[in-house]
């Protein structure tokens, strides 16, 4: 189920139990991912001023008292620029891979003093009482990674955004999540005829660059195939594509595969500026 905003706290006084997912904000320009559950919440990158997002989490009722951690995928700006003053505020641990939480401290991109926390190589780490493992991912940074979450409820979210290709491991960690938030950053067409210098064009479009809506698409058609049901597309570029393009390519993935979806299934793209509306799982 998907819904607009609202306070996502109020609906525990009567005793629903289901966890939330949205984003804050997602694209080029930054990127913030919200996982909530019993009155406790985790995000995933901070790309945007620190101001931003505590005003995206205000719209959502949360409070920072509530934060547990902060899961990042790598250090590339648009996933970290509010990460530092942020953490002053509200300083809780950050969660990453190694050589990404070497990079952030290496550039002072974190306050002095923050925990940091290495996920690869770990299995599941207890977060506020949500299991957070992480999988490797194809990009151009210190080593990036996504992220699969389960809830203390037992609900699962998998999130992959920055890849340029959907690998074998990131495919099994997407697989029979009840939520999956993965990258739909381009259309090729878009990229190729746009006006990003050509060095730039080839870095996107490379296996370490950035996902394409199709292959988006198929992985979202093999994943319903599996019995996924809630999907939101993420970090969709603004000058090399659009939102109605990429769902226009899943719904050509979907017809092409033969796959039905199911009747409650939801595939949602991602606002780049503002909250988007809350899937409930």
């Amino acid at each position: 189920m998907s819904r607009g905003l609202g306070d996502v706290y109020k609906r525990q006084e009567g005793g629903g139990r289901m966890a939330c997912f949205t984003t804050l904000y997602s694209g080029s320009s930054g990127n913030c991912a919200f996982l909530e559950e019993d009155g406790r919440f985790l995000l995933v990158d901070l790309g945007k001023s620190a101001r931003a997002t505590t005003r995206a989490l205000g719209q959502l009722g949360a409070q920072a008292k509530q934060l547990c951690g902060v899961l990042v995928t790598h250090e590339h700006t648009d996933h970290i620029a509010g990460l530092a003053v942020f953490l002053k505020k509200a300083p809780v641990p950050v969660y990453g891979t190694q050589a990404t939480l070497e990079a952030l401290a290496r550039r002072g991109l974190v306050p002095p003093g923050t925990q940091l926390v290495p996920t690869d190589g770990r299995g599941e780490l207890q977060v506020g009482g949500f299991c957070v493992q992480s999988f490797s991912t194809s990009h151009d940074s210190a080593d990036c990674c996504g992220f699969r979450v389960r809830t203390p409820q037992g609900k699962t979210l998998a999130i992959a955004t920055d890849l340029g290709y959907v690998s074998d491991e990131v495919l099994a960690n997407l697989y029979l999540a009840d939520m999956v938030a993965l990258e739909a950053n381009y259309d090729l067409h878009m990229l190729m005829h746009g006006p990003y210098p050509y060095y730039l064009k080839t870095r996107i479009a490379s296996k370490k660059g950035h996902l394409c809506n199709e292959e988006c698409a198929a992985t979202l058609a093999k994943l319903m195939a599996a019995g996924c049901k809630r999907f939101s597309l993420c970090h969709i570029s603004q000058e090399n594509n659009a939102p109605a393009l990429a769902l226009q390519s899943v719904q050509a993935a979907l017809l092409q595969s033969g796959t039905a979806p199911a009747p409650d299934a939801v595939v949602q793209a991602a606002r780049r500026h503002e909250v988007s509306p809350v899937f409930e799982f």
